[in-house]
């Protein structure tokens, strides 16, 4: 399926790009997230019609990801789990757990965001997370882990 690209995608395209891609994920996901149309006559003319309020839209989104990345960058976040003797924490931090604190700090983030390279931490230790609050902006914080015995 042919379809116009109304914000970056990554691996995909830029805003305008006119991509073919499999048309359950064109049905399914980037249609109804509001990321692409479909490449007809009329959606063309349309589109040109609003590139220039899109590119704009677009552009403030990166300058508003790009300036919450700089307060971001570098934050080091503490969290107290329950530990056993050995270090291993009964249960893991996810993203959600991440995303949840980082909001109580004042950086409204969705676990989504959030991305672990190793998975769940599952021990009292320091760890690095990225968080990608665009497709250009992402981050690394650090994640301290310390263990409250039970």
């Amino acid at each position: 399926m042919q379809i116009i690209l109304l914000d970056k995608v990554v691996n995909l395209g830029n805003l305008g790009e006119i991509v073919k891609v499999k048309d359950g994920y064109a049905r399914n996901f980037l249609i109804p997230s509001g990321r692409a149309r479909r490449a007809t006559e009329s959606a063309i003319k349309e589109f040109e019609a609003r590139r220039a309020e899109l590119e704009k839209a677009a552009a403030e989104k990166l300058a508003a990801a790009q300036a919450q990345g700089e307060k971001l960058a570098g934050t080091t976040l503490k969290l107290t789990q329950k530990a056993g003797v050995d270090g291993r924490l009964f249960g893991s931090v996810t993203n959600f757990d991440i995303a949840e604190e980082l909001g109580k700090q004042g950086f409204p983030v969705q676990k989504a965001q959030v991305r672990m390279p190793n998975g769940p931490i599952k021990t009292v230790s320091d760890s690095s997370v990225s968080v990608a609050l665009h497709t250009d902006v992402v981050v690394e914080i650090n994640v301290s882990v310390y263990g409250e015995t039970a």
